[in-house]
């Protein structure tokens, strides 16, 4: 019991501060390590499906893993993560304005002579009159991404991109452009 007076007594005195949200640069360190961690789980699958039925095979890997990986990397976080891009191939990966901004800046800074492995952008924002923490990395187009995402693709590719993407904005890549970002959000 005198504890508990001791306690309540300091209590009066060094009230308990709520912790504010982490600082932008703790945030950002968040969203690049489960950035990289959806990356390097996304390449695995991809990469095996490549190996096993080549890229009309991986199709299924873009279109239903990596909504499922992306899912299960922010699981039992707050975090929201997802794929985008100014020529998305999926409808529903379409960059909100913010993504659209951010997308635009990573091509000039490209263009500028950055590296893409350095492009990233973070800041806090006003989304529904709360504070969210939002970051974006560049995914950059590879060599074995051109299977699927270049100019020359394979007509059996072609095709089953027609069929499972009818309004397709995703090729006509080169080795070295900037495809997308990965995107994450949470809450403050």
């Amino acid at each position: 019991m005198k504890f508990l007076r001791l306690a309540l007594a300091a209590l009066a005195v060094f009230p308990l501060v709520a912790a504010g949200p982490p600082a932008p640069e703790a945030l950002a360190a968040q969203a690049r390590g489960l950035a990289g961690n959806l990356t390097l789980s996304l390449q695995g699958e991809l990469f095996a499906a490549m190996k096993e039925g080549g890229p009309v095979n991986a199709l299924s890997v873009c279109r239903t893993r990596a909504p499922e990986i992306a899912r299960a990397t922010a699981a039992g976080t707050p975090w929201r993560i997802g794929r985008t891009s100014l020529k998305a191939r999926n409808p529903s990966n379409a960059p909100d304005a913010w993504e659209t901004g951010r997308l635009e800046e990573f091509r000039t800074r490209l263009a500028d002579g950055e590296a893409m492995g350095t492009l990233e952008a973070f800041e806090v924002v006003d989304v529904a009159g709360r504070p969210t923490f939002r970051y974006m990395k560049a995914i950059g187009t590879g060599s074995p991404c051109l299977a699927c995402h270049g100019s020359a693709l394979d007509p059996d590719v072609a095709a089953k991109l027609k069929e499972l993407y009818p309004d397709d904005r995703a090729v006509g890549f080169a080795a070295g452009q900037l495809r997308g970002a990965f995107t994450l959000s949470r809450p403050l």
